[in-house]
């Protein structure tokens, strides 16, 4: 598990600010960045959980995202305990109303997927049809918020699984869950400890995925 250090991250940040704009790349990477760049999708995941501390801090991760027309569409519910089972018992249902001709037990698995984790929390957006901002932009906001919590989660020593599917896009799903006609359910993010933790995963040449655009020069004459 990753602990970050908060009293070395404010040194650092300090010495940061600091420093002259063109200084040189420092050698060793500031706690935060260490952090970022250790982060990667975590599967299974099992106990313990987040305790309630750091579940605020979790969201209050996410409510620092950026927020064009501050909107603030980000809603999110947390589903802990017994309630997944709950939520077990409403993605059968769905399960089942694709398939009607199958019997229940056919689809008894689907129950497991609401106890992969010890916490799951649904992400929502509430759009706003009438403002001046795109829905897109409403839409990445919560994409940004997300991320905001996995890194969170991360930094806390947990695990963190994003996860979509069709179970997502279901109306039934979004309204056992009490979203309303204006809020969108995107998916979940499914956070715990990594049961095993993996290896870490290689990042991608930074040039296959960036490239510095330069106006075209001038014909020469």
């Amino acid at each position: 598990m990753i602990t970050l250090d908060i009293s070395r991250l404010e040194t650092e940040s300090e010495h940061i600010a600091a420093a002259a704009p063109h200084a040189a790349p420092r050698s060793k990477a500031p706690a935060a960045f260490e952090v970022l760049l250790s982060r990667q999708s975590q599967w299974p995941l099992t106990e313990p959980g987040p305790a309630d501390a750091e579940l605020d801090l979790i969201i209050d991760a996410a409510l620092r995202a950026p927020d064009h027309g501050d909107l603030r569409p980000w809603r999110f519910v947390t589903i802990r305990g017994d309630a997944r089972g709950h939520l077990g018992d409403v993605l059968v249902d769905i399960a089942c109303a694709r398939s009607p001709g199958e019997p229940r037990s056919a689809h008894a698995h689907r129950r497991q997927k609401a106890y992969a984790a010890p916490l799951v929390i649904a992400l929502g957006a509430a759009l706003s049809p009438h403002s001046k901002v795109p829905e897109i932009e409403q839409l990445l906001s919560v994409g940004a918020a997300t991320m905001n919590m996995l890194n969170a989660i991360h930094a806390l020593g947990y695990g963190g699984f994003w996860s979509t599917g069709a179970d997502s896009y279901e109306a039934q799903l979004h309204d056992a869950l009490g979203f309303g006609p204006n809020e969108q359910l995107l998916g979940f993010l499914f956070v715990g400890t990594p049961k095993n933790p993996g290896q870490e995963t290689a990042r991608p040449p930074r040039s296959e995925h960036v490239r510095e655009w330069l106006p075209p020069q001038p014909a020469k004459t």
